[in-house]
């Protein structure tokens, strides 16, 4: 079967119209905004959600890590429930229940019930992402593959800029509850548009690999939890690293148990693939260094330099405009220098672009925050769609759905390794609680910016066993202008 484009066999079961294929990343990029855009707008809401509900907001804790636990459980087996029982009702199926969890949300009044209904929401959104990103797959040909993919990824990296402004402006000028119905309409109008347009591809099945689910899946839900309270004093050093343990001893007691198997849960044999090896490996090592800046520019501007927070949010929003400007020239560019070359330069100039923001003080003009922001964005927009792509260019339809139940399993987990590096930086350099001057506050933040943006040009070394040529299956497009 050829590689090259959606099977036969897949494309008997559900062949999408002309306006479908055109529909499809539009459904796919509201739906990845929508569970993007959730963490990042509650993270602003803590302290009102907490006097609301009475707690202390250290208890809001539970309500941010629940969500992240049920992302990581559930994630690895997208791909087998969509092949199971097609694309359509899946991803129909994931947006209902983020919909309805953002519902139950919206109108819990106390703790415990809020932390259940964000474990129904992480339900949903384990499954929005990796199936989304399945359909591209099996709908677009390789070769219109990048240019699909640049224009969905543009949500992940707007979402966690609008998250503070909106979340601010919510809770300021509306009530918190409005955070989570925001997303009902957006997921009504989601599931009419999944049942007009999105095409309902199937694969044969087999067992579901309770076992390695178990191991897994526990595994990585405490790994997660890990991730989550690092840094913080509720669990001793000791706990700590008992619990880092146990989840490193389940993660090794999956990979026994998946090589004695034809079909485990993780086709881990993918990593045989080299440019599935590189992609995989090399978003998991980048994110480490530049996944954490989400979190320490706000900290710079806010704490550091005085700005309030919506003055923060506007000084990160022009990553957002040169995200969706990138997506332009991305396609010609992978075309023209080759992934191989563009990972390696542009790792290397997303580290300098660290170490650039590391310069940024008291007197630093607010154009050149806004100029190292525009570009910062722009280069940021290539590493992910280009390592995004990058998964699928060697590997065959049968393999698309491991290919991304694993691509979105190790991108959640970096997602939370980068934020945990984040906070290992934090705590090292930056004075103690923040009780120190700006100008220490600044400091320590600088320190913490340029350790990270030496790890980020380290982890270049990843990209080094690309090949001239890898990637060329969805880099060589005969169409370059966008929206097509």
């Amino acid at each position: 079967m050829s590689s090259t484009g959606p099977s036969n066999a897949m494309a008997a079961s559900s062949v999408p119209s002309a306006a479908s294929k055109r529909l499809l990343p539009w459904l796919v990029a509201v739906a990845f905004f929508m569970e993007s855009l959730d963490t990042t707008i509650l993270n602003t809401a803590v302290p009102a959600i907490s006097a609301a509900l009475h707690v202390g907001p250290l208890s809001m804790k539970a309500v941010l890590a629940s969500y992240t636990l049920s992302l990581a459980v559930f994630i690895p087996i997208s791909g087998w429930v969509a092949d199971r029982f097609g694309t359509r009702r899946v991803f129909a199926a994931a947006i209902g229940l983020f919909t309805l969890g953002s519902l139950l949300c919206g109108l819990s009044s106390d703790i415990h019930v809020l932390v259940a209904c964000r474990i129904l929401q992480g339900c949903g959104g384990s499954m929005m992402v990796p199936v989304g990103r399945l359909t591209l797959v099996r709908t677009f040909a390789k070769s219109d593959l990048l240019r699909t993919m640049s224009f969905v990824s543009i949500p992940a990296l707007v979402a966690p800029m609008l998250g503070p402004i909106a979340g601010g402006l919510i809770v300021g000028y509306l009530h918190w509850r409005i955070i989570f119905f925001l997303n009902i309409p957006i997921g009504l109008a989601g599931l009419i548009l999944v049942y007009l347009h999105l095409p309902d591809y199937r694969e044969e099945t087999h067992p579901l690999d309770t076992v390695g689910l178990i191991l897994f899946g526990s595994g990585i839900a405490l790994l997660s939890y890990v991730l989550e309270v690092f840094g913080e004093h509720t669990l001793s050093v000791r706990e700590i690293l008992g619990l880092l343990v146990l989840s490193l001893a389940l993660l090794a007691g999956y990979w026994l148990h998946a090589k004695s198997l034809a079909f485990p849960l993780l086709q881990l044999s993918l990593f045989k693939i080299r440019t599935f090896r590189a992609a995989v490996s090399g978003s998991f090592f980048t994110r480490l260094g530049i996944g954490g800046v989400p979190f320490l520019l706000p900290l710079l501007y806010q704490v550091g330099l005085g700005f309030s927070p919506v003055q923060s949010g506007l000084l990160i929003m022009p990553q957002a405009l040169a995200a969706m400007s990138m997506k332009m020239v991305m396609p010609r560019l992978l075309s023209t220098i080759g992934y191989r070359w563009v990972l390696i330069s542009n790792t290397i100039i997303l580290g300098l672009l660290l170490l650039l923001f590391a310069t940024i003080g008291l007197h630093t003009p607010v154009w050149i925050i806004v100029l190292q922001a525009f570009f910062y964005g722009a280069f940021t927009s290539l590493q992910y769609t280009s390592m995004n792509t990058l998964v699928y260019a060697d590997t065959t339809d049968q393999e698309s759905s491991a290919a991304s139940s694993i691509a979105s399993t190790m991108q959640q987990m970096s997602i939370s390794f980068g934020v945990a590096m984040a906070g290992l930086a934090t705590a090292f350099f930056v004075p103690s609680n923040g009780h120190s001057g700006s100008a220490e506050m600044i400091r320590g933040i600088h320190k913490a910016l340029v350790a990270l943006g030496a790890l980020t040009i380290v982890s270049t070394i990843v990209f080094r066993s690309l090949k001239r040529g890898d990637g060329d299956a969805v880099s060589h497009q005969k169409i370059f202008h966008p929206g097509g």
